[in-house]
């Protein structure tokens, strides 16, 4: 029962933070936030994705590529030049790798207008780090783990980011129906995208990419946009 809720939680909590924070806040800048909630979202990304913690620049920068280049050659993480989700994943981490680390000149117009704290990505993408969060994954299951078979989640905990931007990338722009007669080959995935927070809803968010409510027709549903909605009549964000 703990391995479950823990497999649970850190599920919701890591993919809320890919998909409110880096996604629609860093790449997209769907609505502002002061000074702390940048920073308290940053840390709260980095401890949600733990090992497989996510640079907010590297990540912004792919995803504006992901959308001017759109299942072309030129896409970083297209699923139609590859016979599987794992290699695109190795060639989207190729990328990623290397925007991260500055070995490609980028286009200035996706290089800029992210949230960025050097300290925070140099101990959060250390690998020191990385192993310390892994280590915390294998000791909770030590303790808490009633059967051998349990083990097998562990992978999911250690790589959950990539894990869950490539079932986005590879589902969203392969499997499901079309509400826009988009130039690209992406794809509304499920009606109601309990699974992936509104990610799902890929060619409505191609279609709009600035709109921070993922869902179009009334019978589609974008968990993370209620959430929007929520901070935004708090006040934590600003949507824009």
């Amino acid at each position: 029962m703990y391995i479950l809720l823990f497999l649970i939680c850190h599920w919701y909590l890591s993919l809320f933070s890919q998909t409110f924070f880096l996604h629609r806040y860093a790449a997209h800048k769907m609505f502002t936030m002061n000074k702390f909630w940048i920073k308290f979202f940053y840390v709260f990304s980095w401890i949600t994705q733990g090992s497989s913690y996510l640079n907010a620049r590297a990540y912004a920068i792919l995803h504006r590529m992901h959308h001017a280049y759109s299942d072309t050659e030129k896409d970083p993480h297209t699923p139609h030049f590859f016979k599987d989700a794992f290699q695109m994943m190795l060639h989207t981490r190729k990328i990623y790798n290397d925007v991260l680390n500055k070995r490609v000149i980028v286009e200035d117009k996706f290089d800029r207008n992210f949230p960025e704290f050097t300290t925070i990505d140099k101990i959060a993408d250390s690998w020191l780090m990385r192993l310390i969060f892994a280590a915390f994954y294998v000791l909770f299951y030590s303790a808490f783990a009633t059967e051998w078979w349990m083990y097998l989640f562990l992978p999911i905990h250690f790589f959950i980011g990539p894990i869950q931007g490539a079932i986005v990338n590879w589902a969203g722009h392969k499997y499901g129906y079309r509400n826009f007669n988009s130039s690209d080959k992406s794809k509304n995935t499920l009606f109601i995208d309990f699974l992936l927070m509104g990610e799902l809803f890929q060619n409505n968010h191609h279609q709009a990419g600035s709109k921070p409510n993922f869902a179009v027709k009334w019978w589609e549903i974008d968990p993370t946009y209620r959430i929007i909605w929520l901070f935004d009549k708090l006040k934590i964000i600003k949507l824009v």
